[in-house]
């Protein structure tokens, strides 16, 4: 595969940009977010306002927009410009709010932790196995349903939705219509901005039954009590589909990974608890999971050029939606307005193979895997909330007491 080397976006062009030079890897039409800008700027300006007041009350309100109290800070923080400790440190508000906050910072954490530690094996039920029983020719979200239309729409066009949304449209798709959670999780991948394989598979997993004890049932009473204006304006409104509880679906147990439990290499989990330097670095190499101005490696070389390179084997098989890639390119061409950066499309083996890296440790397979075949001259920390270490993470609980 032939590697290309593009020109530096520039700030204000990033959706013809992405239309000119990446088009062919998206899932839709090119266009932006209706919401959210993928820049440090932007990042910092959501979290100077972030005001935590009712949060612990309202982070599930759906409708109307206003009474929400989700954070909306998800987006950033998945790519690194907003960092979980950063995130957890700022947190004002009433002790209940910022407790309650900071619970789903480590939820958040938690997800990266398992992530870490099983790798590509979480794609599979981590406790039970649900029974799929629905047929190609079933629909699990019925867009004529208010419910579904309205999240699913927000969904695809800002690339977000609040938890409770998310939960609802996994619990309707393979709760209650017995469709495959891994064919629901990755329509979600496509289009969050969010999107990684740690929260939203662990998200999915919980809500349908494969990561926990019991799922997560959806019906008509969730919807009138978190956004009512949906069930007054829906077709079904005399008789909803969902008006009556899910059957509790069959789960059948699996054989659980014995990494659960147990991590027999907490360091290689974690990374490097400080820098390790074997030599020289000529360019700092950006993952996708590193993009914020306070990342270790690009931090420490303000002198290097930065290396950013679309992995377009990995982006033709994913076939993301254009606005996961624009989000992307918000931040590139904010930063090549800084310093200066390069912006590949090929293989990164092939783009950096050989060359005397500085990087940010990625908690992510994918870096792992890179990492063995190319020169690291130096790799930094990843930032950690709470550092990873051999316990069990079979549940949030038995992770969390174990702090």
């Amino acid at each position: 595969m032939s590697e290309t080397k593009l020109p530096t976006p520039e700030p204000g062009e990033e959706v013809h940009w992405v239309a000119q030079h990446l088009a062919h890897l998206c899932s839709d039409d090119v266009r932006r977010s209706e919401r959210f800008i993928g820049t440090q700027a932007a990042a910092d300006a959501a979290l100077v306002v972030l005001d935590l007041t009712g949060y612990a009350e309202r982070r599930n309100e759906v409708l109307p927009v206003s009474q929400r109290g989700a954070s909306g800070l998800s987006p950033w923080i998945r790519h690194g410009l907003l960092q979980l400790p950063r995130v957890f440190t700022a947190a004002k508000g009433t002790a209940n709010d910022v407790r309650k906050f900071r619970d789903e910072l480590r939820w958040q954490e938690y997800a990266r932790h398992l992530y870490a530690r099983l790798g590509n094996a979480t794609g599979s039920p981590l406790r039970n196995a649900p029974v799929v029983r629905s047929t190609n020719d079933v629909e699990p979200w019925d867009r004529s349903m208010r419910c579904v239309e309205t999240n699913l729409d927000e969904l695809e066009r800002d690339g977000w939705m609040v938890n409770q949304t998310r939960m609802w449209l996994a619990s309707q798709w393979s709760v209650r219509n017995g469709a495959d959670w891994r064919v629901g999780e990755q329509y979600f991948f496509t289009h969050l901005l969010d999107g990684s394989r740690a929260a939203n598979r662990l998200g999915w997993q919980w809500t349908v039954g494969a990561g926990s004890s019991k799922v997560y049932g959806f019906s008509q009473s969730q919807v009138r009590r978190r956004a009512p204006e949906l069930c007054g304006s829906c077709d079904h409104r005399d008789a909803c589909p969902i008006g009556e509880w899910p059957d509790e679906p069959d789960l059948s147990p699996v054989e659980r990974d014995p990494h659960l439990r147990r991590d027999p290499d907490p360091a290689m989990t974690a990374g490097p608890v400080q820098l390790e330097r074997s030599s020289s670095p000529e360019v700092v190499w950006l993952t996708a999971e590193s993009l914020g101005e306070d990342d270790p490696a690009l931090s420490a070389h303000p002198e290097l050029p930065a290396v950013f390179v679309f992995d377009e084997p990995l982006l033709r098989m994913l076939q993301l939606s254009s606005k996961r890639l624009i989000f992307l390119t918000d931040r590139l061409a904010e930063l090549g307005a800084e310093r200066t950066i390069e912006i590949h499309l090929g293989d990164p083996g092939q783009v950096l193979g050989g060359k005397p890296l500085a990087t940010t440790f990625a908690p992510v397979p994918g870096w792992r895997r890179r990492s063995r075949t190319f020169n690291l001259a130096e790799v930094h920390p990843w930032p950690w909330l709470q550092r990873p270490g051999s316990g069990s993470v079979a549940s949030f609980s038995a992770w969390s007491n174990r702090r």
